[in-house]
């Protein structure tokens, strides 16, 4: 193509692609769209002027020992690759690459390497951990996942909602109903029933009172208040710690609002300083941040009472300023429901009045509110009563199939594949749409769901288990020659630019219909090419493709946050 078009090989790159996989069979492997070559081609470019230019093209190209047939379609130019160098490239690429397969493809050759901070998840403490704080936690981990993949460094912070006036109804509340043993044995449950019961008492003035104190004690860093408070954290993070590992999700910071409470005052000090603080007749501090100042929209960082200055836009300005600091980050992405992208969008505009450039590679992923997340018990309290439900529905369902009787840890088993469910009932449709959640579709066996992905991958594991592990260097790729199994390399072809695709709008659907799409052919592929009872070359040649399918399937679910298992 460079010969022909006159063009450097690296300006083609993005303008060929693999053709996905199509059930009505015999498509060719690449694509070149004709409109991404053409300098300028705006839409006066019509749909039968690029037809015919795609048709002189190809009239223009010849085939050779690699490309075996050449094509025009509406607008591009089809390649189909000789059928044995097809299967042996791809199979050598996915043998040789292992889990780097997909990524070290020339699609990523230009992406810098960056450092990234990803803050997620970011529960309160004695507060529900609502289904939001979990959708938090799996888009954040895989867009954490998917960054270091790609080399880039990334720092992954949990932020928690650890300060506030919340803490002192927690203290006077501990001090009535308080158990030392409890907050040892089930802090989060325990700080959650205290919180309760004193938000009864809320409205009594006396207990308001107390409360006021206690949280201006902690303000004051009494010693006795703080130990109290330091206790209810640390013994929070370690609850947390346990429950996020089952999850397999893990922080390199959990920072949270305290750590902010005097960078806070400085940040309004500075606004001060920029002319940027404004007050209303009421006293509450606010910044302009209309085009016109004309304070047709403007953001709250102050409130009017001037006693607790805690707001939290403010200390969210402290902790961004402090990040770049101390981390000297590329690009700061925050993951939460799309109900807060009001004040992110002010907090990045306050940042960039303030002078800081940097603002504008801060990101905010938001997404959708799920509905109808339901355990036997009835609400959604904690991230545990998810993870228990989902194990022992999943559990349930396997007792209750013939084939479960072997495995050696059920219970372990249950938990993973529920969790795959999970993952990827969350991660089908686009990250912003709100979704119906139902435990039922999520956990069917059969048809788009993790349940599925994961019952492929064991089996493709037994098939190894059984037949053992083939070597590339004495496959007869001759032997691969059944449409069935071109599927599976033609769409292994296709990862790396799924991966890109994902990297790009940093939505995880692109990856989970890929994998859906690989599990549904490996089992059609499992049925129709046995390897049990073929010709030993013909054996080892489709051991070997199922182990490439195997690989990257198992490369793409680590990705998304799922754990493969091996027996189900």
């Amino acid at each position: 193509l460079s010969k022909v078009l006159d063009l450097p090989p690296e300006n083609l790159i993005k303008s060929i692609s693999a053709v996905p996989v199509s059930k009505k069979r015999h498509v060719a492997d690449f694509q070149l769209s004709i409109a991404s070559i053409i300098e300028n081609s705006s839409n006066d470019c019509l749909a039968q002027d690029l037809h015919l230019q795609a048709q002189q093209l190809a009239e223009r190209l010849k085939c050779d020992s690699v490309v075996s047939a050449i094509s025009a379609g509406p607008g591009t130019v089809n390649f189909t690759i000789n059928r044995e160098l097809l299967a042996k490239t791809v199979l050598q690429q996915v043998w040789k690459d292992g889990s780097q397969y997909g990524v070290r493809s020339e699609l990523f050759s230009t992406v810098p390497r960056q450092k990234a901070v990803i803050e997620f998840s970011s529960p309160n403490i004695a507060k529900k951990f609502h289904i939001g704080h979990l959708r938090s936690t799996i888009v954040g981990n895989f867009i954490a996942n998917l960054k270091a993949v790609l080399g880039h460094e990334v720092v992954r912070i949990n932020y928690l909602g650890d300060w506030g006036m919340q803490f002192g109804l927690l203290g006077v509340g501990f001090q009535s109903f308080g158990n030392k043993e409890k907050l040892k044995s089930s802090p989060l449950q325990h700080l959650f029933e205290v919180y309760v019961q004193i938000n009864k008492a809320a409205e009594d003035e006396n207990t308001k009172k107390l409360a006021k104190d206690f949280f201006r004690k902690l303000e004051e860093h009494d010693e006795q208040t703080l130990s109290i408070w330091k206790q209810f954290r640390d013994l929070s993070v370690e609850e947390y710690i346990r429950i996020y590992k089952r999850l397999g999700v893990h922080f390199d910071e959990y920072s949270g609002e305290s750590f902010y409470q005097e960078k806070a005052q400085e940040v309004l000090k500075m606004l001060e300083d920029k002319g940027l603080l404004q007050k209303t007749i009421k006293g509450t501090g606010i910044v302009d941040l209309s085009e016109k100042k004309d304070l047709s929209t403007v953001s709250t960082v102050m409130r009017s009472d001037g006693t607790s200055l805690y707001i939290t836009r403010q200390v969210n300005l402290a902790a961004a300023i402090d990040r770049m600091n101390k981390h000297s980050w590329d690009t700061m992405i925050y993951v939460t429901d799309k109900s807060q992208s009001n004040h992110f969008q002010h907090l990045f505009q306050i940042l960039k009045l303030m002078g800081y450039d940097w603002a504008e590679r801060c990101q905010h992923v938001s997404f959708g509110l799920v509905q109808g997340m339901k355990t036997r018990r009835g609400e959604v309290i904690f991230l545990e009563d998810v993870l228990n439900e989902v194990r022992s529905r999943m559990l349930q369902n396997m007792t209750s199939t013939k084939t479960t009787k072997e495995i050696q840890d059920p219970v372990e088993t249950a938990e993973k594949v529920g969790l795959a469910a999970l993952i990827i009932q969350d991660f089908r449709g686009l990250l912003s749409s709100d979704y119906q959640f139902s435990w039922d579709r999520a956990l069917q066996s059969r048809g788009d769901t993790g349940v599925f992905m994961q019952y492929t991958h064991a089996r493709l594991h037994s098939l190894e288990q059984m037949h053992g592990t083939a070597e590339l260097t004495d496959v007869n790729v001759a032997c691969l020659q059944e449409p069935d199994a071109i599927s599976i390399l033609q769409h292994l072809l296709r990862y790396d630019e799924v991966l890109y695709r994902s990297s790009q709008d940093l939505q995880p659907k692109h990856i989970v219909s890929y994998l859906l799409t690989l599990s549904h052919l490996a089992a059609v592929a499992h049925k129709t090419l046995p390897v049990k009872g073929s010709a030993p070359d013909v054996a080892q040649a489709r051991l070997c493709l199922f182990q490439a399918a195997r690989s990257v399937l198992a490369n793409g679910m680590k990705l998304l946050g799922i754990t493969p298992v091996i027996q189900m």
